[in-house]
């Protein structure tokens, strides 16, 4: 009898520990193997535009900008800074986009206040504030609509995607990396709650709210 329900419990054990594994595997707190655009024969793509004029072209150099920006390990935390960008070790998920941007020469904070105020009737605000309305996901998926090169939201489509690229979720953003999973499907370079152990993630085959996805240049 005892045997009996050792075994069971052993069986019981088991399932606990694959179901907690597939679990963590899937929200990604266990890494997963990363691949390249060269493992899938996909060509990187590079801007013809180099719009800070430092030697690298924009798709590169927002790519590198993100990089270094999650270097720092921002913690997450919604707040409002006076002179717009975080100056601190908090951040969102549009920080990881503006200042990605930023550093390669498009200052988001002043291109979406222009947005704004050019294009009033496009944008729910009812009062403009040039510190934080760049900081709001469903403004930015307006002001990339009005003014980002558009490209499709098919993940499948796996070629069209390329680091430096940019996600829309229905209520969340990131950079797409130049990492790739198993399937080609790139990384997500993120920051979505205080929670995420990685900012660069394999999320895209997770999420059926995939809004908008753009170019810069």
């Amino acid at each position: 009898m005892k045997k009996k329900v050792l075994i069971i419990l052993s069986i019981i054990l088991i399932i606990i520990i694959l179901l907690t594994t597939y679990f963590l595997y899937v929200f990604n707190y266990i890494p997963h193997k990363k691949y390249s655009n060269n493992d899938f024969g996909i060509e990187t793509y590079i801007s013809l535009i180099d719009k800070d004029e430092d030697g690298i072209d924009d798709q590169t150099d927002i790519l590198n900008n993100v990089r270094n920006y999650i270097k720092t390990k921002p913690k997450y935390k919604s707040k409002y800074y006076a002179n717009g960008y975080p100056n601190d070790e908090f951040g969102v998920c549009t920080d990881v986009v503006a200042f990605g941007l930023k550093n390669a020469g498009y200052d988001l904070m002043t291109l979406v206040n222009e947005d704004v105020k050019n294009n009033r009737d496009r944008y729910n605000i009812e009062v403009i504030d040039k510190n934080i309305d760049f900081r709001r996901v469903n403004n930015l998926k307006i002001y990339f609509d009005n003014n980002a090169i558009t490209l499709t939201t098919d993940i499948s489509k796996i070629k069209e995607w390329q680091g430096g690229d940019i996600v829309i979720f229905k209520n969340h953003i990131g950079i797409i990396s130049d990492k790739r999973n198993k399937n080609g499907v790139p990384f997500v370079i993120h920051h979505a709650n205080p929670y995420q152990k990685y900012y660069e993630e394999d999320i895209l085959e997770l999420k059926n709210d995939i809004i908008g996805h753009y170019r810069i240049s």
